[in-house]
């Protein structure tokens, strides 16, 4: 029974925080060539990254991994230094319709899209 106690204690150390945007006015297709970018890196260096991506979309998914390592350091108390980007998506959000006027009287559809974007940066682990 020791050994069930001290594996649950370990899987509740490992704690994850994460940040989330919805309802960003921005496709989702844009904002997930940044999400594949700083998936996996260390968070300075994904800021780095983000910062210096001629983008549109970099300042959107800077924010929020800003905010997701704001919420690691004052919430949960990790070091900032040891943070990694655990998961990065982005989700479609809902898509506001309008129309187009066209030639000949005629009209064609808008879609204005939106995202949820989701950042969540977890503590690495030392290698020993």
């Amino acid at each position: 029974m020791a050994d069930n106690t001290s594996a649950a204690t370990s899987k509740t150390e490992d704690k994850a925080v994460r940040a989330v945007a919805k309802y960003v006015h921005m496709a989702p297709r844009k904002l997930r060539l940044c999400a594949t970018a700083i998936y996996g890196k260390p968070a300075i260096a994904a800021v780095n990254l983000l910062k210096y991506t001629n983008k549109r979309a970099a300042g959107t998914m800077l924010k929020v991994l800003e905010s997701a390592i704001a919420n690691a350091v004052n919430n949960s108390h990790l070091d900032a230094d040891k943070l990694v980007v655990y998961r990065a998506y982005v989700d479609e959000g809902p898509t506001g319709k309008g129309w187009l006027p066209r030639s000949r009287g005629r009209a064609s559809q808008l879609h204005k899209r939106t995202s949820h974007i989701t950042v969540v940066v977890k503590e690495k682990e030392s290698v020993r």
